[in-house]
C-alpha cells in the first residue's frame, strides 16, 4: 500500500501554500547581496521599540508555558476595541483563526463562498475540512461583486469570506455595499470580515465592521498584528465576534496558541500608537511614490486601501518577475490567482520603492 492512499483525499490533493520569496533564498541562488523584499506585504520598518523591549524582558520566563487566555493583551485589546473581553479570539496569525473557522463551521458536502482572486488560504482551509471553495469572480474593477456573491448563496453555503481591502488587488468595498452583505446575506451562513489591511485603508466609507457585530450574530472579523504592528514574525492574530461564537472557536483551538513573546510584543505594540501612525504615514508615501513612478513610466494599476499595489506589467510578467530577481529585487507574480499579467508589489521603504522603479524601468526597455 502507498503511503498516499492512507492520507485523506481532501487533504492529500490540496495545492500547499506558497510564500514569498525569502531574501536569504534569492540571495544564495543568485550569489548577491542587498536584496529588497517587496513580496509578502510587510511592515517598511521594525517593530515598536516598545515590543523589542516586551520581549527582552519576558525572555527569562520561557521555561513557562505562556498564559493560555492572553489575559493581559486581550484586556488590552478588549479596551482599544470597545469590545467585552469574551468577544476576542486569539491564534497564530489571522489565518489561524481561519484554521478554527472551518473546524467549527465547514464539513465534507459544505461550501465556502468567497471573491476570486483573493487570500490563497481561503481554498486551501475549505478543502482541508473536505468542503468545497466557491470562487466567485472579482467585478472590472478588482473589487468584490456583491450582487454576484449573494446569487452564489445556496442551501450548501456555510461560510463566506470577504477580504476587505482584498489581497492580492488592494481594492475595497465600502459601507454601503458591506451593509447589504449584513443585512442580505441569510443568517444561517457565517459571514467573515477579513481585515488584515484596515489600518491602512484611504477611503473614507470603509465600513465599521465591529459596529456591525451588534447587528449580526453570525459575523465574525479577523484582524492582524502582522502588518501595520510590524509583527508578522511572531504570528498574533484574533477574531471579533459575539462570545457565543467566540466560545466555538475557543473549544476548536489548541491550547497555548500564542507564545509568550508574541503576547507581550503584541500588547506593547498596540500601545505605541505613535509607531503604528509612522508605518502607516510611510505607506501612504511608498504607494504615492509607487503610482507616480508607475504613471511615468504608462504601467497600469488598481487603486489600493492596503500596503500593496496590484500592477498590471503584460503577459510576460513571470518571465519580469525572474528578471526583476536578478536586480536583487523580489515581488510576487500572481499567475496561480488568474492575474497571469500582473504582478503584485509590496509597499517598501523609499529607497526599495526607488529601486523597484528603476529596475523595472530598466527591465522594460530590453
Amino acid at each position: 500500500m502507498k503511503l498516499r492512499e492512507l492520507v485523506n483525499p481532501h487533504v492529500r490533493d490540496l495545492a500547499p501554500y506558497v510564500p514569498g520569496k525569502p531574501v536569504e533564498e534569492l540571495e544564495r541562488e543568485l550569489g548577491i547581496s542587498g536584496s529588497v523584499k517587496l513580496a509578502s506585504n510587510e511592515s517598511p520598518i521594525g517593530p515598536s521599540r516598545r515590543a523589542v523591549e516586551a520581549i527582552f524582558a519576558a525572555a527569562e520566563n520561557l521555561n513557562r508555558y505562556p498564559d493560555d487566555t492572553c489575559f493581559a493583551l486581550r484586556g488590552a485589546l478588549a479596551t482599544h476595541l470597545g469590545v467585552a473581553r469574551d468577544a476576542l479570539c486569539f491564534a497564530g496569525g489571522s489565518d489561524g483563526v481561519l484554521d478554527l473557522l472551518a473546524k467549527c463551521f465547514l464539513a465534507p458536502g459544505d461550501d465556502a463562498l468567497f471573491p476570486w482572486p483573493s487570500f490563497a488560504m481561503y481554498p486551501i482551509m475549505t478543502r482541508g475540512a473536505g468542503a468545497t471553495p466557491v470562487q466567485v469572480p472579482l467585478d472590472r474593477e478588482y473589487r468584490a461583486d456583491i450582487s454576484a456573491l449573494l446569487a452564489a448563496v445556496t442551501p450548501r453555503t456555510r461560510l463566506l469570506v470577504l477580504a476587505n481591502p482584498n489581497n492580492p488587488t488592494g481594492t475595497s468595498i465600502g459601507a454601503a455595499d458591506f451593509a447589504r452583505l449584513v443585512r442580505e446575506l441569510p443568517e444561517r451562513v457565517v459571514l467573515v470580515a477579513d481585515e488584515a489591511y484596515v489600518e491602512f485603508v484611504r477611503r473614507s466609507d470603509f465600513p465599521d465592521s465591529v459596529a456591525a457585530l451588534r447587528e449580526r450574530e453570525t459575523l465574525v472579523v479577523l484582524r492582524t498584528f502582522s502588518k501595520s504592528h510590524a509583527l508578522a514574525g511572531l504570528r498574533v492574530g484574533y477574531a471579533i465576534a459575539n462570545p457565543e461564537l467566540i466560545s466555538y472557536l475557543e473549544r476548536a483551538r489548541h491550547p497555548f496558541i500564542v507564545n509568550s513573546l508574541a503576547q507581550v510584543a503584541a500588547a506593547a505594540a498596540l500601545a505605541d500608537r505613535a509607531h503604528t501612525a509612522r508605518i502607516a504615514k510611510l505607506t501612504h508615501e511608498g504607494i504615492a511614490q509607487i503610482e507616480a513612478g508607475l504613471r511615468a513610466q504608462g504601467i497600469p494599476f488598481a487603486q489600493t486601501d492596503a500596503n500593496f499595489l496590484l500592477v498590471e506589467v503584460g503577459p510576460d510578467a513571470d518571465a519580469l518577475q525572474d528578471r526583476l530577481l536578478k536586480h536583487g529585487v523580489i515581488t510576487r507574480p500572481l499567475g496561480g490567482f488568474g492575474l497571469s499579467t500582473h504582478l503584485r508589489v509590496s509597499i517598501g521603504t523609499r529607497e526599495e520603492n526607488e529601486r523597484f522603479l528603476t529596475s523595472l524601468a530598466a527591465e522594460r526597455k530590453r
